[in-house]
């Protein structure tokens, strides 16, 4: 796999930016100043509150793994805030039938005080050109505005459900399964998460591999977590023994009540017994009025689990973005799930899946795409975005084709989705 490191900084943004007497370099994540004000810098671009000394030496582990670049005032000293940040690290994406390997990207911020000067789009399209070199066919990142990213291609691939239970009216109808469920320490709750984690991001489209800090916050761990005490942990194992799903949840009392409100920080199973017995263990808790979970996938079973599904609200969103920078690798790296001999032609205003491609499905869903001569006749039409939303197999073509994102006739867009969506809703359980 392609270390992200070893990836010099995009050429064009470097110009684009100096431009501007503006410095775009790579953060020195040896340098105890350097990695210090990029850390403060992306606290304060996501508003949270300044990192303390031990937040800051806890994090310094996560940037020495990571391809951490800064925008600076031209000849800033080191020490001195970025005015902009970002990183990235190449991983695991699951797809159907396989993975490819996936550029994510994080800790996107512009300073409030150098908006609108274009750094966002130097950063973004740079991070893009730098993937597209090192021969990462695909990008990936989860947004905290849903506004933004759709102009460099990306597009909400991977939709994911929050969901609310009234645990007083919403009974039990679940089956009866093997095994038991029992509580874990923090520590234990920690590597659990982590270990049920790899195994189950192999199972759903749209899953990206872990890593220790984000297990260690979860489980509440990392240094200055602000309810760390909080935190708790189930986990399931089955007849034989094994683990196969772990819970991280919350208590909240209700003011007045002398009940809680039970808030799911992470469900991963790898299991339907385990899925069905941690559902059961939060739904049926003693002295909870509420349980919240959030980045479950569409097609999450809790419904049919209750014996009144009005007692249950889903409300789905964006989740994870994706896009398509190596239409080949991308198209020709996943199974489909029905046969499909067509010619799409893409329009990418960035330039890297822009053209013409042929793409043939077999009955086995194994598939070829080749490149086709772009004035070639085309059964489909759509822009980048359309394209990175049916990637991973949680998006609709039809559902594309009726809000004019594809161009294609109605059997087209329906032989589209038999092929493209996955057998399984996507699902991306965490943030990055």
């Amino acid at each position: 796999m392609t270390d992200a490191r070893s990836i010099p900084v995009d050429p064009a943004s470097a110009e684009r930016l100096a431009g501007q007497s503006l410095t775009y370099r790579f953060i020195d994540t040896a340098s105890d100043a350097d990695a210090e004000a990029f850390l403060r810098a992306d606290a304060r671009g996501f508003l949270d509150s300044d990192p303390t000394a031990e937040q800051v030496t806890d994090q310094r582990s996560m940037l020495a793994d990571r391809r951490n670049i800064g925008v600076f005032e031209a000849d800033a000293p080191v020490g001195t805030w970025p005015i902009a940040t970002v990183n990235s690290w190449v991983t695991p994406l699951t797809v159907p039938g396989g993975e490819l390997d996936m550029w994510a990207i994080s800790s996107v911020t512009v300073s409030g005080t150098h908006r609108r000067r274009g750094i966002a789009r130097a950063l973004l399209e740079g991070e893009l050109r730098a993937a597209a070199s090192a021969g990462v066919p695909i990008a990936g990142l989860t947004a905290s505005e849903a506004t933004i990213y759709s102009r460099y291609g990306f597009a909400p691939s991977i939709p994911v459900a929050r969901v609310k239970i009234d645990a007083r009216r919403a009974g039990w109808v679940g089956p009866d399964v093997a095994g038991r469920v029992e509580y874990i320490d923090r520590e234990v709750l920690k590597d659990n998460l982590g270990t049920v984690h790899e195994v189950a991001r192999t199972l759903r489209s749209g899953q990206i591999a872990g890593w220790p800090g984000r297990w260690a916050r979860a489980a509440g761990l990392s240094a200055g977590h602000p309810n760390a005490t909080a935190i708790r942990g189930v986990r399931y194992r089955d007849a034989s023994g094994a683990v196969r799903g772990v819970m991280a949840y919350r208590l909240t009392e209700i003011p007045g009540a002398f009940r809680c409100q039970l808030e799911i920080q992470h469900l991963s199973t790898v299991t339907p017994d385990a899925l069905i017995a941690l559902w059961r263990f939060a739904v049926q808790h003693d002295l909870v009025d509420t349980v919240t979970a959030g980045l479950r996938p569409v097609d999450d079973p809790i419904t049919w689990l209750v014996a009144d599904q009005r007692a249950i609200e889903l409300t789905v969103h964006d989740h994870g973005w994706l896009r398509v920078l190596d239409v080949p690798a991308v198209l020709g790296g996943r199974t489909y799930r029905a046969p499909l001999d067509l010619v799409l032609r893409v329009d990418d205003p960035l330039g890297f899946a822009h053209g013409a491609w042929r793409l043939t499905a077999d009955a086995d869903g194994r598939a070829s795409v080749s490149a086709v001569d772009d004035g070639a006749s085309a059964d489909v039409s759509l822009d980048i975005v359309a394209l990175s939303a049916l990637c991973a197999g949680g998006v609709s073509a039809v559902q594309l084709r009726a809000s004019g994102r594809l161009e294609a006739t109605a059997v087209v867009a329906a032989s589209l989705d038999d092929a493209f969506r996955s057998v399984e809703a996507p699902q991306l359980a965490i943030w990055y």
